[in-house]
């Protein structure tokens, strides 16, 4: 285990500020796995997720299970908190080994997308436990599992939705969100709910999350030929939708998209546009909860001017100090330092480093 510099220059920086209890280590990468590293240092300071996952290895370092993405995970954040030392370096690479062998995507060298992993290891984490809670009550009613684009959600056979079974993951992770459609004719609404583990959200140039989240939330009329069957006026009706978050999750992941497929290029383009993100958010407009308040507790930024090229780092939180983390490399950072990541205001501009995954933690506002 190499201490490094960095290391003891990260111990004097905080000097007797450094957290009780708390490790600081930088993940060593394996040719490109920094969308990997990045994602699992911001996993591991939104804190009630490392909570858990440690109280699962306590419960299950004893038993002779198959390793598998969960156990692994468990097994690597068990490592860092374990540590003598407070700062160093550690190399995940049975965890690594694990994700390529479960997911051909990121067997290869090539510049992977850090939320496409993100949405992969949190659905197989999802399916983990499920799969362990089934085994321990083997229940006679098979459910399908569908997955749905954001998250997952049960039905049994005849298409009536069960209750879903309810994992450590999804209590933090999980929120609802309604998709209402009122019929402009009868003014009956139609609401679909559906569940999601992050959200994905469209930008526009020098704007801000609060506005993204409204345009997510914001009504749109069908009509022409997007018009809605309407079941009780028994025909295509005008009708108008709109997309509300029903219930928030307790840690809110919002993924900006900022590679967009542009038709005359014919492939993805990296969005460089100005994107606030607050230290805190208030869910206002587009959920019933409207006094709802969140932290930023941690922010993976992409740089590089493209999609498939460039580097991840992560931000995170910790204790009321903020860090950096750069694969191996770990430095305290400055909370104004975070602005010079919302994008650039400027169509050409030399800025490539941006905010692309960020996690807000709700602390006990109401919910």
């Amino acid at each position: 285990m190499v201490m490094g510099a960095a290391g003891s220059k990260l111990e004097k920086a905080l000097g007797d500020q450094f957290p009780e209890g708390e490790r600081y280590f930088g993940l060593e990468n394996f040719g490109n796995t920094c969308y990997c590293n990045s994602v699992l240092q911001a996993l591991y300071f939104c804190v009630p997720f490392r909570e858990q996952l440690l109280e699962y290895y306590a419960k299950n370092k004893c038993g002779d299970a198959d390793e598998n993405l969960l156990t692994s995970l468990a097994d690597l954040f068990s490592q860092i908190s374990s540590q003598k030392k407070k700062t160093g370096v550690i190399a995940p690479k049975r965890f690594v080994q694990k994700v390529r062998k479960q997911n051909e995507l990121f067997r290869s060298y090539m510049h992977q997308d850090a939320h496409e992993f993100l949405n992969f290891l949190l659905n197989e984490l999802v399916d983990i436990l499920e799969k362990e809670s089934d085994t321990a009550k083997t229940s006679p009613e098979a459910s399908s599992i569908q997955k749905a684009a954001n998250g997952v959600y049960h039905t049994k056979a005849n298409g009536i939705r069960k209750e879903p079974l309810v994992t450590w993951v999804h209590k933090m992770f999980q929120g609802i969100l309604t998709n209402e459609t009122r019929c402009l004719r009868c003014e009956t609404v139609t609401a679909r709910d559906e569940t999601f583990l992050d959200l994905s959200l469209d930008i526009e140039q020098n704007t801000s999350i609060t506005s993204c989240l409204k345009n997510f939330s914001s009504t749109e009329t069908l009509n022409a030929e997007d018009k809605f069957f309407c079941d009780k006026c028994c025909s295509l009706q005008e009708a108008q939708k709109r997309m509300k978050i029903k219930k928030p999750p307790s840690i809110l992941v919002i993924h900006l998209k900022r590679f967009k497929y542009i038709e005359q290029l014919g492939r993805l383009k990296k969005l460089s546009y100005r994107v606030v993100f607050p230290l805190e958010l208030k869910l206002s407009n587009t959920t019933d909860n409207s006094d709802l308040e969140y932290s930023l507790v941690a922010v993976v930024v992409h740089l590089g001017s493209g999609p498939n090229h460039g580097h991840y780092v992560s931000f995170v939180k910790s204790h009321n100090h903020w860090l950096y983390f750069d694969d191996e490399n770990v430095e305290t950072i400055d909370e104004s330092v975070l602005q010079t990541f919302f994008g650039s205001a400027q169509e050409y501009s030399n800025n490539t480093d941006h905010g692309y995954i960020l996690f807000y933690e709700n602390f006990g506002g109401s919910s």
